[in-house]
């Protein structure tokens, strides 16, 4: 017997598969890397902050390309740590961050700008992601500091929650977007967000799926109470989980509840 899963549950089970491949695949590069240096070469390896948990959930059309990039990401990690060892002693004091460190962020910045593109061809594109493209020398096995630019500064560029489903009889499902009234998120609390946020999303494409599946049915407050009444429902709660989540680390936000009504556009 055959289970279909649900959409929204494939994407996020695909982006903690993405987050444990690429953990792995860092972890055995910096084991490499530290085991087999060259004899006399520096102890400090380049180490740079992982973008996985500010990477929303991935549509199945984009899997492929972000796997790709995030694999990317790494490949130049390793490649900026053995011109690390094989240049040792050259240049002056800013060897380092000029011949190594600041082509290896151009680098950086170009495929986080490809996952972010790749994304946004299906969904609603993420921003910000370049904040994860400095890297900077560390020891061995040390991981680098998450970037202190905030969740809601990334976010904040995103448009409105809106719906690109079809719209039915001329009509579509419309909903606030919270991202600007979110505070500064702690970096604890950054994956939660990110994910509700895209919940959030996800709630109204498949309430604009639904308004477009059942059209003609039902009586005249059909429309209220079977779609846009649960609807308001999940987003109460998705925006809870996330005034929860930020209240473990920092003063929690409140209201953010008025955002959960919905109408018809």
């Amino acid at each position: 017997m055959s289970h279909n899963v649900p959409d929204h549950k494939k994407r996020r089970v695909l982006l903690v598969g993405l987050v444990g491949v690429a953990a792995l695949t860092t972890a055995l590069t910096a084991a490499a890397l530290a085991s087999g240096s060259k004899a006399g070469s520096s102890a400090q390896v380049i180490a740079c902050p992982s973008p996985t948990a500010a990477i929303p959930a991935v549509p199945a059309g984009a899997q492929a390309e972000v796997t790709r990039e995030l694999a990317n990401l790494d490949k130049q990690i390793a490649e900026a740590n053995k011109r690390l060892v094989d240049t040792a002693g050259q240049g002056g004091p800013n060897f380092v961050d000029n011949a190594i460190l600041g082509p290896l962020e151009d680098k950086r910045i170009a495929a986080l700008n490809r996952i972010e593109t790749a994304i946004g061809r299906l969904a609603p594109k993420p921003e910000g992601l370049e904040r994860f493209a400095t890297c900077k020398l560390g020891a061995p096995g040390q991981a680098a500091p998450a970037p202190s630019t905030t969740i809601s500064s990334a976010v904040a560029q995103q448009p409105p929650s809106t719906s690109t489903a079809p719209a039915a009889g001329g009509r579509s499902i419309v909903c606030p977007s919270p991202v600007a009234a979110i505070p500064p998120v702690p970096a604890g609390a950054q994956a939660e967000v990110t994910k509700e946020l895209a919940n959030l999303d996800n709630q109204i494409a498949e309430a604009n799926k639904r308004l477009v599946d059942t059209a003609g049915q039902g009586g005249p407050n059909f429309v209220d109470n079977a779609i846009l009444g649960p609807l308001e429902d999940k987003r109460i709660a998705a925006l809870n989980r996330i005034e929860t989540a930020i209240g473990r680390l920092a003063p929690k936000p409140e209201g953010l509840e008025r955002f959960a009504t919905c109408a018809l556009k």
